[in-house]
């Protein structure tokens, strides 16, 4: 049984249904059901259209389930709807998901669960496993998100920067569990890119691929974090790098800068430095400047104050930052390094210690207690 295929054909047969009349849960449930009989059966008697045979047998299931409720009167009107056996129609179904389940009436958490349940097939207990939630709490959030979709039309236009979004939130996300959501993200990414004519999906996808290259050399042997600058680069993934060099090179030839190919270029020029001290940070300077103007964020006016003080000295990155509110996620860890930098090492340690307090989980917290414990312990000059 060839369960990426399987895995494939779902979202499209899930949006034949729903635009057929079928209410987003009880599609969801005669897809899971066409599946299960698709296991028993066709590993002795294959399709010649597997795509038709699932329409057809979910749609038979859905049929089934809605003459059992007797609240849903228009059961005679769904029969003579059937779709006929054979060829199915060749639309962008998978598409019409993504706009579903990054709808704007959506909370961010709640969109990225429906995708990775709808859109990238993982099971109700794969994706609270990776969020590391209880199965209960991740099913009921999945419901509400279905209840909550389950009325909108597919003619309405989607939105694809508030997909992007989402598939962004789900590689930012990471990995736990024996769900990696980071190369999930990676493989929605990509199929949304191939169906997708927006440069900002081919963006998005070369940030994705530049960022996961490096993946492996991220973290020491003993689990703690490793700096950038201070990776081994023959970890990285090369035929990843190059992939997403390739392909935000053909997105920048379009001429339609948006925040994910300006990403992309900053992780790229990461990625060409041979080592971290052969690193061009003017020309990553210029892109945070791009980056800037498109998005005006303080956490990218954040970087850029690092990109500043690599670039033009330590202490214009520290003017730089001066600009920026203090509560900013981060503020005080960036102060420490641009201090380090320097020289002002009692400042830079006590800013460590203190940006190790507001870490948002524990190996960042732990990186930066090691800063400051590095340089309170070393000898005076």
């Amino acid at each position: 049984m060839d369960e990426a295929l399987l895995r494939s054909l779902t979202p499209g047969v899930l949006a034949i249904l729903v635009r057929r009349g079928a209410d987003f849960a009880a599609a969801e449930d005669a897809v899971q059901d066409a599946l299960l009989q698709a296991v028993r059966v066709w590993p002795a008697d294959p399709p010649r259209d597997a795509k038709g045979w699932l329409v057809t047998v979910a749609w038979h299931k859905f049929l089934d389930a809605t003459r059992a409720d007797a609240a849903r009167r228009r059961r005679e009107d769904l029969v003579d709807e059937e779709p006929a056996p054979g060829t199915a129609p060749a639309v962008d179904d998978t598409l019409q998901l993504y706009f579903l389940c990054a709808h704007p009436s959506l909370t961010p958490a709640s969109a990225v669960a429906l995708t990775l349940r709808a859109v990238g097939g993982l099971t109700t207990r794969q994706i609270a496993q990776a969020y590391l939630v209880p199965e209960a709490t991740m099913a009921q959030r999945i419901s509400r998100a279905k209840r909550t979709v389950s009325d909108v039309r597919f003619d309405q236009p989607g939105d694809v920067a508030t997909v992007l979004r989402v598939l962004y939130l789900v590689f930012n996300e990471g990995y736990s569990g024996d769900v990696d959501l980071a190369a999930e993200a990676i493989r929605l990414t990509r199929q949304l890119a191939a169906v997708v004519d927006h440069p900002e999906a081919a963006g998005l996808l070369a940030l994705m691929l530049l960022h996961h290259a490096r993946r492996a050399a991220r973290t020491a042997p003993d689990g703690s974090l490793v700096p950038l600058a201070e990776q081994d680069r023959s970890r990285w993934d090369t035929v990843a790098i190059a992939e997403g060099v390739r392909i935000l090179q053909a997105a920048l030839a379009r001429d339609r800068l948006g925040e994910f190919q300006a990403q992309a270029a900053i992780a790229a020029l990461h990625a060409d430095a041979p080592t971290a001290e052969e690193t061009d940070w003017v020309q990553i300077l210029e892109w945070y400047d791009e980056l800037t103007r498109l998005t005006d964020s303080p956490v990218v006016r954040l970087n850029r104050a690092v990109a500043v003080g690599e670039a033009d000295g330590p202490r214009a990155g520290l003017a730089a930052l001066a600009a920026l509110e203090p509560s900013l996620p981060r503020h005080t860890a960036v102060a420490a390094y641009l201090h380090e930098r320097d020289g002002d090492l009692a400042t830079a340690a006590r800013l460590y210690a203190e940006a190790a307090h507001k870490a948002p989980n524990l190996p960042e917290r732990d990186h930066l207690m090691r800063q400051a414990a590095r340089l309170n312990t070393r000898p005076p000059h």
